[in-house]
């Protein structure tokens, strides 16, 4: 038993040893990382490479950014903007160089940029070039690149300019045949999430809504296209509805790109240029570097207040707190009650914070959830203005959230809406019994205490009840917003039913406030506090190391030790609320909110 003993306390001696090590050599290579503010030369482009997407913010976690390549830090929308307004005011930067491809990107975000792209140009008399490699455009980089003063492409790489859809996967014969039934319940003809439970294609209601979304994308992209070629809309619309372009090249005789130029040819035309401006040669500063340039030192001119308007970020699916956290470090993919909360009470403990403004983007997720969240909102607004920002989504949870702000602020391409709920119960009885041969057995002390089991179909009781449960929470989700809109609940009713709406036709609809970006509700939140000069405080503040081994290393540890394969559960969202409270009711919209 001694040795033992002695083997042990070694061994963890060891183990706690090696974390230190370990830990310690996390922190050096952070710190080594950390770069004093780099030199910009006189004549210099600001070299900006987009990767395949467009998040609206960095990474709050430092453990992403310990083993990557800092030259490829990648580019996000408020990292762009900030730069970009830097530039403008840089005397040292000539112009700016974006080189992009391929983008899957929301599409709020794109024209937010596009937006900052047109005033960067309009007020400096600065160039921006937009280039792209030997992936080429499709419309949403194409998009973006109708911002610049020039557009130029290698001649024989891709150009996508075909139009725009949404797939969904409808997955009801399947369940047939493997012995499942789903059993739907839901409030709201156009809360088609459980459509794949039950059909083999979109329903009349949600090919209504769907087609509207895709209407809205096709006309934001036809408008640049226009603004920028000269082209009339109808004439566009020919041009896509013939032959796909698929080159380039075809894009340059079609009059959308300006020329065909070779990667080291752009080299040189930009050297020209700069040349044509006095300068001896091309000086690049990467975006990267270019980050860690101060306001200050660039000449943009920052308030001498204490004000503050604080941002709090609510982006992704709107969870129930489990005890098992993401197996990655410092995954923020989903809004919790207590999350949410603490960034919420920050903001309001400080009393240089004399507004706040909740940039929520979510698809929604668990009604009860939701509720908590829309709670602690409205006590909030009773002591300083709330402004609800929303984001490329803001639907079904992520709008009920919104409903406590004092103002409701939505980007010309915001889904929103969505207000319906759901619930899926999953009898497998078949296929436990005649597909798998599992039989199962049970006592029970009352009669309805195994309702929701999934060895056997509901009783028709159970239904009732648990439609019923549906039903109550629409209606509370109907007092919510008539509340917040000054309607009355019918009024409600009629623009809800589940389905989902723009930013501009939700503003028809009295859904919404107002038409703009983040940068608009900020404006609206420090009119309503009363304050001309104000910083902007985000929330949450990214992660240091320390937090990320001190405050939740246990838990990923015992995670990580629990056996079974969890991670699937991240696929689905729905799913996830499933497994950890099946009764739940689901305010999330009916789809993945992806426009190809």
């Amino acid at each position: 038993m001694g040795f033992f003993k002695t083997f042990f306390a070694t061994l963890l001696a060891l183990m706690v040893s090696l974390f230190l090590v370990f830990f310690t050599g996390l922190i050096i290579i952070f710190s080594a990382q950390q770069e004093t503010e780099p030199y910009v030369r006189d004549g210099s482009v600001l070299e900006i490479r987009m990767g395949n997407t467009l998040t609206e913010r960095p990474s709050e976690d430092p453990f992403s950014m310990l083993f990557r390549d800092m030259s490829r830090v990648p580019v996000t929308l408020r990292g762009l903007e900030s730069n970009l307004e830097k530039a403008a005011a840089d005397d040292r930067i000539e112009g700016v160089w974006i080189q992009v491809n391929n983008l899957a990107a929301p599409w709020s975000n794109l024209i937010d940029l596009r937006q900052k792209m047109m005033e960067f140009r309009n007020e400096t008399g600065k160039f921006i070039y937009v280039t792209t490699n030997d992936i080429g455009f499709n419309e949403q980089s194409y998009f973006l690149a109708t911002a610049a003063d020039s557009i130029f492409s290698p001649p024989e790489t891709f150009f996508e300019f075909d139009g725009f859809f949404i797939q969904s996967v409808f997955f009801s014969e399947l369940l047939e045949k493997i012995g499942v039934e789903a059993e739907i319940f839901r409030a709201g003809d156009y809360k088609a999430a459980v459509e794949p439970f039950f059909r083999n294609d979109f329903s009349e209601e949600n090919t209504e809504q769907l087609q509207a979304l895709v209407d809205n994308v096709s006309d934001i992209f036809l408008s640049a296209v226009s603004e920028r070629t000269g082209m009339s809309i109808s004439e566009l619309n020919s041009l896509m509805n013939e032959e796909p372009i698929l080159t380039s090249r075809g894009a340059y005789e079609a009059g959308l790109i300006d020329e065909l130029v070779y990667p080291s040819e752009m080299k040189d035309r930009i050297e020209l240029h700069i040349q044509e401006r006095g300068f001896d040669e091309l000086q690049t500063i990467a975006y990267n570097r270019y980050n860690r340039v101060k306001k200050s030192t660039a000449g943009v001119t920052t308030p001498d207040t204490e004000n503050k308007v604080a941002v709090i970020y609510a982006s992704g699916n709107i969870m129930p707190e489990v005890a098992d956290p993401s197996p990655i470090p410092g995954s923020t993919d989903n809004i919790t009650a207590r999350s949410f909360g603490e960034n919420l009470t920050s903001a309001l403990e400080d009393d240089d914070v004399k507004a706040i403004v909740l940039r929520i983007t979510s698809p929604g997720g668990a009604g009860s959830t939701s509720d908590l969240i829309w709670h602690q909102i409205r006590e909030a607004a009773r002591e300083k203005p709330v402004i609800a920002s929303l984001g490329s989504v803001a639907a079904s949870g992520g709008y009920y959230i919104g409903m406590a702000a004092d103002t409701v602020v939505a980007s010309s391409h915001t889904i929103t809406g969505s207000i319906g709920v759901f619930g899926v119960s999953m009898n497998m009885q078949e296929l436990m019994n005649d597909k798998l041969g599992l039989y199962f057995d049970e006592v029970t002390s009352h009669e309805h205490s195994m309702w929701l089991s999934p060895d056997k179909p509901m009783s028709d009781a159970s239904r009732r009840r648990f439609q019923q449960y549906i039903d109550e929470f629409y209606d509370i989700f109907l007092d919510r917003v008539a509340e917040s809109r000054n309607m009355t609940v019918d009024q409600v009713h009629e623009v809800a039913r589940g389905r989902v709406w723009t930013g501009p036709d939700a503003l028809n609809a009295g859904l919404v406030d107002a038409i703009g970006e983040l940068g608009h509700a900020i404006e609206i939140a420090a009119e309503k506090a009363g304050i001309e000069d104000y910083s902007i405080e985000m929330f949450p503040k990214p992660k240091t190391l320390f937090d990320l081994f001190t405050d939740s290393a246990h838990t990923r540890i015992r995670y990580l030790m629990q056996p079974g394969l969890k991670e699937l559960e991240y696929l689905d969202p729905v799913f996830h609320i499933l497994r950890h409270d099946p009764r739940t009711v689901i305010a999330r919209i009916p789809f993945d909110h992806n426009i190809h």
